[in-house]
């Protein structure tokens, strides 16, 4: 079984690192093996958009309710449907670790263009605690995670705890209703996100306008520079006071996110107190390698303590 799932990881990372192109398309998460949620397309936002529905999966203990990890996954932003690889990816051990796991969708940058993707995820949190008895969830805990695209939105939700607007940009949003519940995660493990879009291009400067993030803020990274801020979390360090805990990963042979990407979050998070750890992967790639059985450990471990 765990050799199947590896395999299975393999080929679908190998599928993201394509991915990372403006013509990607959404369908593959169909080759994953069906494994039911609890709560499956379960709609956030009062609509009937594919890209605002959830799955929770639950762990089998009969307990009355649980702590919770929210799961997204990497598509360079462009995929509105691919929540039912994140359990395949990240769920699993957290299930295992007795967590309630919720796999997102989000609106794809091709769609809509940011913040609506952070407003997706505020609304996630806000729904999910306005829920919380019928979902069995233990809001005293909600945790968030995801690689790559879905690690820059996971550590978007952490750098913005508490935050509605950042350069007159609406990040809070209203996705869903329920504002009188709070968006705020409780503790951030980022996958080797995006996460300093002004240094894509060789740690250096931004990519061009046939870029993910091109199509992210919908223009050219190197003329929007104050958008290119706004969806960067290295930019938001002020924030400091309402920020949780952060676990940063990332490989050091990654090809399609630079690994400097992770190590200029993490030193920017030292330096105010809210890195926890930063692991680098010894010839990990953009999930291959990354994704172990340590690694999964860590984000296990850190989670526990909260």
């Amino acid at each position: 079984m765990k050799r199947t799932l590896l395999f299975t990881l393999m080929f679908l990372f190998a599928m993201l690192a394509k991915a990372q192109q403006p013509d990607f398309h959404a369908g593959f998460h169909n080759v994953i093996p069906a494994v039911e949620p609890d709560f499956k397309d379960v709609n956030y936002a009062g609509d009937d958009l594919e890209a605002h529905r959830l799955d929770i999966y639950l762990p089998k203990t009969g307990q009355k309710s649980y702590k919770a990890v929210i799961a997204i996954y990497g598509s360079a932003w462009f995929s509105n449907n691919m929540k039912a690889i994140t359990y395949f990816s990240l769920g699993k051990p957290l299930i295992d670790a007795g967590f309630a796991v919720i796999c997102i969708n989000h609106r794809a940058s091709t769609d809509a263009k940011f913040p609506a993707q952070i407003q997706d995820v505020k609304g996630v949190i806000r729904f999910i605690r306005a829920n919380k008895e019928k979902f069995k969830i233990d809001d005293s805990f909600i945790g968030i995670t995801g690689f790559s695209s879905g690690g820059h939105l996971s550590a978007m939700a952490g750098v913005t705890n508490g935050m509605k607007t950042f350069k007159g940009v609406d990040i809070e949003g209203n996705v869903g209703g329920n504002e009188n519940f709070s968006s705020r995660v409780d503790a951030v493990v980022d996958w080797f996100g995006p996460v300093d879009m002004a240094h894509m291009e060789n740690c250096t400067e931004p990519k061009d306008d046939k870029s993910p993030e091109a199509v992210l803020i919908g223009g050219d990274p190197r003329v929007m520079t104050d958008m290119v801020k706004v969806i960067s979390p290295v930019y938001y360090m002020k924030n400091k006071k309402n920020m949780p805990q952060f676990v940063v990963i990332h490989g050091d042979a990654d090809d399609v996110v630079p690994y400097c990407q992770s190590k200029t979050l993490s030193e920017a998070l030292q330096k105010i107190g809210k890195l926890t750890e930063f692991v680098t992967v010894p010839n990990g790639k953009h999930g291959p390698v990354t994704f172990n059985e340590q690694t999964y450990k860590t984000m296990v471990d850190f989670f526990k303590k909260f």
